[in-house]
């Protein structure tokens, strides 16, 4: 696909949101089950959307702080695949974490704690620029030409 000659498409747009807000959640699932699983003696979704399981003041915590990490940078590669352009990598991060924003106001409130917003603003961040930073990195690369041309 030429970069020039895209149209708008929607459904395309909403597929995309859909589908990387699925791949948080699914890699954030995967990292907190590693990571948090061995710890608690059940796992359920306070540790995806209840802000005071975000604390550095407990191994368990720490745990949950190094899987929005590890999930913030899963998503800026999804992103180099899934988006292909680098000014669009800040427009699709913000929105995964604007959602996950209004997901945890609807699970347990508004998020009192500093540390879960620092920790959701760095993860964005993160994602954000990583994104950026490999798709454009991808977009600079030498377009591949055959070593042997056909002689017509």
């Amino acid at each position: 696909m030429f970069y020039g000659t895209t149209a708008w498409d929607p459904w395309l747009i909403v597929a995309q949101i859909v589908f990387l807000q699925c791949q948080y959640y699914l890699i954030l699932g995967i990292f907190l089950a590693i990571l948090v699983g061995p710890r608690v003696s059940k796992m359920s979704l306070v540790y995806f959307f209840d802000f005071a399981t975000v604390t550095p003041s407990t191994p368990t915590g720490w745990c949950v702080i190094a899987s929005i990490f590890l999930s913030s940078i899963a998503g800026a590669v999804v992103i180099v695949y899934l988006v292909e352009r680098a000014k669009k990598c800040l427009d699709f991060s913000a929105t995964v974490y604007i959602v996950h924003l209004f997901i945890c106001l609807f699970y347990g409130g508004w998020p009192s704690a500093m540390t879960w917003w620092v920790v959701n603003i760095t993860g964005f961040a993160v994602m954000a620029l990583l994104g950026e930073y490999l798709c454009m990195r991808r977009e600079v690369r030498d377009i591949p030409i055959g070593r042997f041309r056909s002689n017509k």
